[in-house]
């Protein structure tokens, strides 16, 4: 006599998945029917200083949120080491991380798309934990020049607004990641030669099980470009500056200030004015400017020479990271010209000094969706 189970059926159950317990009733938002999750894209051991990174991404069953990053410099031997300024966050000189079609969504020197984009976002973390020198997985370097450090390329902007599919192995995205040489990662380089070593995780929304929805406003995306802005600034000038033609919802504008030697410095006029199409929408004490980073980034620290201004203040004073509405991004076109103004812009040993922009801007495929559409 075959085996079976009280109900009758033949005894094959056992061998059988387990079902899916997590499944919601149809309706309502698309986080409610799907899960944040990690998974790993790659590691990479023993890169050398200068090389080029092009380790293909792989697929993910879901939507891609952003790359999580742990760098490790390892096998530096001697007592002679001694960091860069922007060290160990310019490990690559350029960074370029673009979607399926070819879209710039990331492309910006190390320093600026490893620390400052996670700083000042907002879509990394909140209050201290937006602070990539804050993560516990971070060391300091040692005199051999050793150093570990983890960071993210973000994409989700709001809660699974501004996602990218993975779910297709033939439409992923590209990263590529210039590695800085030593002679750029260190003042004074390690007697024995380091190595790099990178690991990249990938978080993720999983598909919904059961239901059929999607991400708010999939297709829309928050592009992070560096540009220089021009013209360069005299020591002591008085000068205005334009910043690069946009074309999207600009949602944070970080500003950065170097000399002739490309030291960060603090040479901010003592009352700062950006206009927008000629009109002045910050003419503000460079102190309150400060005070308005404090307030709005929590508390963190303010590198020297960078200034960083928010829109992502919708429901608060404060950047609450991935809680926001959109309401206040400034809506820009290919004509849109902003404007930075200083009568007079401070001293430097070693002019001119250059003026960087880093714009996260908002490109919507369609309207751009405001509120809260998770909820």
């Amino acid at each position: 006599m075959p085996a079976s189970t009280m109900n009758g059926n033949a005894g094959t159950t056992a061998g059988l998945p387990q079902p899916q317990t997590t499944i919601e009733p149809p309706g309502g938002p698309f986080i409610r029917h799907s899960q944040p999750g990690r998974r790993p894209m790659w590691t990479l051991t023993n890169q050398s200083f200068g090389a080029v990174i092009t380790q293909p991404l792989v697929a993910a069953p879901g939507y891609f949120r952003g790359f999580r990053l742990k760098f490790s410099v390892t096998g530096g031997t001697g007592n002679v080491a001694v960091p860069s300024p922007d060290a160990p966050y310019d490990i690559a000189s350029l960074v370029t991380l673009k979607d399926a079609f070819g879209t710039p969504l990331i492309v910006a020197p190390g320093w600026h798309a490893f620390y400052l984009i996670p700083k000042y976002g907002g879509q990394f973390g909140t209050q201290e934990g937006r602070d990539p020198s804050n993560l516990p997985s971070n060391t300091q370097m040692n005199l051999q020049g050793n150093v570990q450090f983890s960071t993210v390329l973000p994409l989700e902007f709001a809660k699974a607004y501004g996602v990218i599919s993975g779910a297709n192995a033939s439409l992923l995205p590209t990263l590529i990641m210039n590695l800085a040489p030593s002679t750029g990662f260190y003042t004074a380089i390690p007697t024995g030669a380091p190595v790099v070593n990178i690991t990249n995780d990938a978080d993720f929304y999983w598909l919904p099980e059961g239901v059929a929805t999607m991400p708010p406003g999939l297709g829309t995306t928050c592009q992070w470009i560096y540009q220089q802005c021009t013209p360069q600034i005299g020591s002591g000038s008085t000068a205005t500056v334009q910043l690069p033609r946009l074309g999207g919802y600009l949602n944070v504008l970080i500003l950065e200030l170097r000399d002739a030697n490309g030291f960060r410095v603090d040479a901010w006029p003592q009352r700062l004015r950006i206009y927008v199409d000629g009109v002045p929408l910050i003419d503000s004490d460079i102190q309150a400017v400060f005070d308005d980073m404090y307030i709005q980034f929590q508390g963190t620290s303010r590198p020297v020479g960078v200034i960083a201004i928010s829109r992502r203040t919708s429901l608060s004073q404060e950047d609450f990271g991935l809680f926001d509405t959109g309401e206040t991004y400034l809506s820009t076109n290919p004509g849109t010209l902003i404007e930075v103004q200083g009568a007079p812009w401070g001293t430097v040993a070693a002019p001119p000094i250059t003026m960087s922009a880093v714009i996260g801007q908002v490109v919507p495929s369609g309207t751009l969706v405001q509120g809260l559409p998770e909820m």
